[in-house]
């Protein structure tokens, strides 16, 4: 798969294509299903697939101080579409410039003049161009003055809406189960491994304080099954690279130890020997198992971990 970032980054011979468009943040079974026909509509022309995609989120350019928390970052984003099959991810910053395009200007210049658009696939709720002023009727009216075919995909629904937005809330109260269904996976927080206050190793079980990025999608605070996983190695040992470790989760402020800052900590399970500082992991999150609690004692607090451990052990074996 090839990654652009940016229109310049397109070669000039690229050919004509299929072309799909959105945020994609999560890459959820809404985003997955928009993907596919993209990719079997190519596969039907005889075109070239490619993603095109935003960066940063617009809702960060056009209304600074509200946008969203992300599900994924971008690295993330690209690997899930790649997983996928497309042929292309064009990644387009998106800044205040490129938000006052019109609908036409912005088919033209990206769509048409350097993505050389044979078919369009967009979600039917699909908005584009200055002030959201264009939608699927105007994509396909366009289509017919620059000769492409536009397609709108109905959305994913569960009993409700598969959204970015759905998801964050589920992520927001914790629900694990219901994040998974809709992603398709589970909910991954990537970060490099700080140190923290060290209190875990002296408790005897060693975590790794993973620092995600500012505005990274973080589940509600409590303690997690899931896993932990190299991504790139830094001064990582060679030996962990790309290895995947069942582990126990902990999200919050870590309150027997007042005045603590929230954190995100993943104890590779049974491991002690392991030595993460500067390496950029990512901690995928499985069922959660309680809420944060005060304990009255380190000695509480030592039993209750024990306990989640164990029950972390059995759902991920």
């Amino acid at each position: 798969m090839r990654g652009w970032h940016g229109l310049d980054d397109v070669p000039g011979d690229w050919g004509r294509s299929v072309i799909t468009i959105g945020v994609f943040d999560g890459v959820h079974l809404g985003h997955q299903q928009m993907v596919a026909r993209a990719v079997e509509m190519a596969e039907e022309l005889g075109l070239l697939s490619v993603v095109v995609t935003f960066d940063p989120h617009p809702e960060e350019v056009v209304r600074p101080g509200t946008h969203p928390p992300r599900l994924t970052t971008a690295r993330h984003r690209t690997e899930l579409l790649a997983q996928l099959g497309v042929d292309a991810v064009c990644v387009l910053p998106f800044t205040l410039e490129f938000s006052r395009m019109s609908p036409d200007e912005f088919v033209q210049t990206v769509l048409v003049d350097r993505l050389h658009a044979g078919g369009v696939v967009v979600g039917e709720n699909f908005r584009f161009g200055h002030k959201a002023a264009g939608d699927v009727e105007t994509l396909q009216t366009l289509g017919e003055k620059y000769d492409f075919v536009a397609e709108a995909v109905p959305l994913v629904s569960n009993g409700e809406t598969i959204s970015s937005t759905l998801i964050r809330e589920r992520l927001a109260a914790g629900d694990m189960e219901a994040v998974a269904t809709a992603l398709g996976r589970p909910h991954r927080v990537e970060g490099v491994v700080v140190r923290g206050y060290q209190r875990g190793r002296r408790l005897g079980f060693p975590t790794a304080n993973v620092e995600p990025p500012d505005f990274t999608a973080i589940p509600a605070d409590g303690v997690y099954a899931g896993w932990l996983q190299g991504i790139s190695t830094g001064n990582l040992p060679a030996v962990y690279g790309g290895e995947r470790w069942p582990a126990a989760i902990s999200v919050g402020t870590n309150p027997t130890f007042e005045g603590v800052p929230r954190t995100v900590e993943a104890y590779a399970l049974d491991r002690d020997d392991l030595d993460l500082y500067g390496a950029h992991m990512a901690v995928d999150f499985g069922p959660r198992l309680r809420g944060n609690v005060k304990f009255d004692s380190i000695e509480a607090l030592i039993r209750q971990m024990h306990a989640d451990v164990d029950e972390a052990r059995r759902l991920t074996s």
